[in-house]
Formats: C-alpha cells, structure tokens, sequence
C-alpha cells in the first residue's frame, strides 16, 4: 500500500521571492484556480509512476502549495510497483490516495469497474472550473481511454504517447555507411552493422514488452485479440506472434547492452543519455530528453525516424495517462484543484516549452509555433512525426485491445514469454502458445467471453 511516510514532500516556497515568481508566471489568474485559497490546511496524497512529467509535476508543486494552502504528498514510483499498489488501493475502496495516475493499460478496469470519481460535475460548474481552461482543448485520441461509452470524463491525459524511434549515436551508423532503419529487416541489418563498435550496443529497450513488443507483433501481422474489445479472445499462438516474438527476443539478446532484459524506462533512457546503447523504439517523452535534457552527452549525435514497420505495415505504440480521482477519496475538491492546476493551459505550455516536455496533450500547444520550435531538433522536425504516431493510431483504432479490462492479465503473460525466448528457455512458437494457454485459463476462471 502506498505510505505516507514515504511519500516525496517538497518545501513550500517562501516570501516575497515567490510571490513574485507566482504572479510572473499568471498563477494566480482565475483561468488557473478559483477560490485560491478555499482550501487552506488540507492535504492531499497522490501517486503515480516514475515519468520525465512527473518529475517536472514534483518541481512544480510547492508553486501549488503556496498558491493554494493545499499540502501536496506526492509520491512515484518504478512502473510496475505503481500498478500494483494502485490496483490493490482502488479495488479495495480505499481512501489513502486522493488523485492517481489512471495508466493506459488499467484503464478500461479502473474506470469499467467504478473506482474512479466521474469529474464531469467539476467541469461542468463554472465555480470549480472557470471557462478558459477549456477542457475541449485536450487531444481527443488522448482522452479516449479516460472517458466511458456514455462519454463520461474520469480523467485528463498528461501524456500521448507516440512511439517513435532514435538513435542516440547517428554518427556510428554514418561511419557503418547505414541510413536509419525503416522496416524490420533494415532494423536488423542496422544493428549487425553499428553492434558494439566504440562500445555502443546497437539496441536498448526497457522490460516492459507487452508495451515495447506489440509493434512488431502487428508488424508481422499478428495481434493481441480477435477483435477488441468485443471479441477478447487471445490470439498469441500464431506463426506471426512466434516469430515477431523471436525477432524482437533477437533485438534484446544480440543487440542490447548487458542486462538489459531487467531495464526499467529510466535505465534504457540512461544508456542512450551516455551513449552506451544505440537504437530505441518507444513513446516519445523517452527520446527528446537525448537532445535536450543537460544530462544528454548525445545532443550533437542523436537522429530521430519514425519506428520501423513490418511485412503488415506500420503500428507504433499511441497510449495515453492521466490524472484521475479515486472514488475513495475523502478530498475530491481539493484534488480536483490540483489536477485542474497542473492541466491548466499555463502549467501545461510551461512544462512543454520551458522544460522541453513533448508529449504533451493540449491541442493550442501542440498546434504553437512555441512547440513547433521546441521540437526541432538539430533541423529535424519532430514535432510531426509525433503527429504522424497519433494520426495513425486513430484512424485504424489498432490500440483498442490495450485499454479493455482483461489486458493487464494477457500483458503480463507477454512479459514472462519474451523473457523466456529471450533467455533462450523457449523458442517464440512454444513461449507464445503457453502465454496462449496461461491467458485462456485466467480468462476462463474470471468468466470471459471467449470465441473458442
């Protein structure tokens, strides 16, 4: 469960010094917050998982605090332990939490099973949200997985993620005499090229292969479900999941750093910040750090593309979070208070332009000439490819089977089946015809619809 005692607590800031810095930033207008200081004494707890935005959210807060006299515990952690401990809080009705990240992949459930608070009462009342925070501003592909059939808002999107690629050291593959890899074949003729030389590995991912594999999966021609989300039956033991399967266990085995089957996000970015791994598939937030974070020994070397595409087209990763409240939560306007600051058009362009975040939700950011410039990087336009991601995510809707309820049961079965090819404990056709044969078994007791 999620503890107060670890929880990151920020100072408040001080005096005059921050009275200033307030108001130069347009705090304190009532487009941001109404009845600023309604709330003065509560405490709030919220909680997400480990994220480039989360950490500029956590720098940002004791703005917040001063602003409001609401105390802000906010803790974050790796993934996975998120999830879980997120899970566990909200099935149980508890009331430890105030506001919560709602992950893509736990969407459908969260809100399907009726654990988060529906905000539409807070949007809808021009007390609690003035006009110009304008909720239609935000990315309507963004917002699809936090909203119900009844179009009944549970959340809003901090992040759209598109998965794109890049390759933090472009200067090996100009001296292999290699181009950016454009299909999965070139991908692997790339990595054979540049593997290794001046101690770069070719290819870097993070652990989380239900997220990083499905590309490819599709790629090949394969997919997750028959037909989500209404036919949820699970489709892993296909010629097309064994061997995008064996393919992308190949990238991780041949071609990754050493250890890298147990990375999280933050190790993988590392590797491409220091230039010890070369090549990333992966949302979008992940890759623009390599140009613009102070930490980046690559900025002069980094080369951005679109990912890769398979025999059957192209199907890089779109995926949404957001900021949402718990049904238990026992300070719901006051949480309500927070997410509307920091989804406030102004916090949003501050931490897109100053702090270089990209993936950002709100369409009149997106769509500036601000954003426009903040995402090019040594002349690469980046900002569209980030459009491209979107666009193509919506106009097939290939990302419905990862918001249906079921899916975290099937994604961790993913997980433990490319470790084994990965491992060389399994081929791809055995790995995948027991995550078949496990996922139909889960299913079955939770009393899923199955087409077999």
């Amino acid at each position: 469960m999620f503890s107060d005692k670890k929880a990151r607590r920020r100072s408040v800031l001080k005096g005059a010094a921050a009275t200033a810095a307030l108001g130069a930033t347009g705090l304190y207008a009532p487009a941001v917050l109404s009845q600023t200081r309604k709330f003065e004494g509560t405490t709030i707890n919220g909680a997400a998982f480990s994220h480039t935005f989360s950490a500029h959210v956590r720098d940002l807060i004791p703005e917040f605090e001063e602003l409001t006299g609401i105390t802000v515990n906010f803790q974050d952690q790796a993934f996975p332990v998120y999830n879980q401990q997120a899970d566990l809080e909200l099935s149980t009705g508890g009331s430890a939490l105030d506001f919560v990240n709602i992950t893509f992949i736990f969407s459908g459930r969260w809100i399907g099973a009726g654990w988060m608070h529906p905000l539409d009462d807070f949007i809808n009342d021009p007390e609690m949200t003035p006009a110009d925070w304008n909720p239609g501003d935000f990315a309507g592909g963004a917002q699809a997985s936090l909203q119900d059939a009844d179009g009944n808002t549970y959340g809003f999107a901090w992040e759209a993620g598109a998965m794109i690629m890049s390759a933090s050291r472009s200067d090996i593959l100009d001296e292999a005499g290699v181009e950016m890899p454009t299909t999965f074949d070139e991908l692997v003729n790339v990595c054979d090229a540049i593997h290794n030389k001046d101690g770069v590995a070719a290819f870097v991912a993070d652990k989380l292969h239900h997220w990083n594999w499905i590309p490819y999966l599709m790629g090949f021609g394969g997919k997750v479900f028959k037909d989500p989300p209404g036919d949820l039956t699970p489709t892993l033991d296909t010629p097309e999941a064994a061997q995008a399967a064996e393919f992308y266990a190949n990238l991780l085995s041949s071609y990754g750093p050493e250890g890298v089957l147990s990375f999280t996000d933050e190790q993988a970015l590392n590797a491409q910040l220091n230039g010890r791994a070369n090549i990333r598939t992966q949302a979008i937030a992940w890759h623009t750090p390599l140009a613009n974070s102070p930490d980046s020994k690559v900025k002069d070397s980094v080369r951005f593309a679109l990912m890769p595409g398979g025999p059957a087209g192209n199907f890089p990763g779109s995926n949404s979070h957001g900021w949402g409240i718990p049904v238990g939560s026992k300070n719901k306007e006051a949480a309500w208070e927070f997410i509307k600051w920091v989804m406030s058009p102004d916090v949003q362009r501050r931490i897109a332009i100053d702090q270089g975040y990209s993936a950002v939700t709100r369409r009149s950011i997106i769509e500036s000439d601000a954003y426009k410039t903040q995402m090019t990087f040594g002349g690469q336009d980046v900002a569209s490819l980030y459009l491209q991601v979107l666009e193509l995510g919506g106009k097939s809707g290939y990302m419905k089977y990862r918001t249906v309820p079921v899916f975290p049961q099937i994604g961790d079965k993913i997980n433990k089946a490319i470790e084994r090819v990965a491992t060389g404990q399994q081929n791809g056709a055995d790995a995948m015809a027991q995550a078949q044969d496990e996922t139909i078994s889960d299913f079955r007791k939770a009393g899923v619809e199955m087409d077999l």
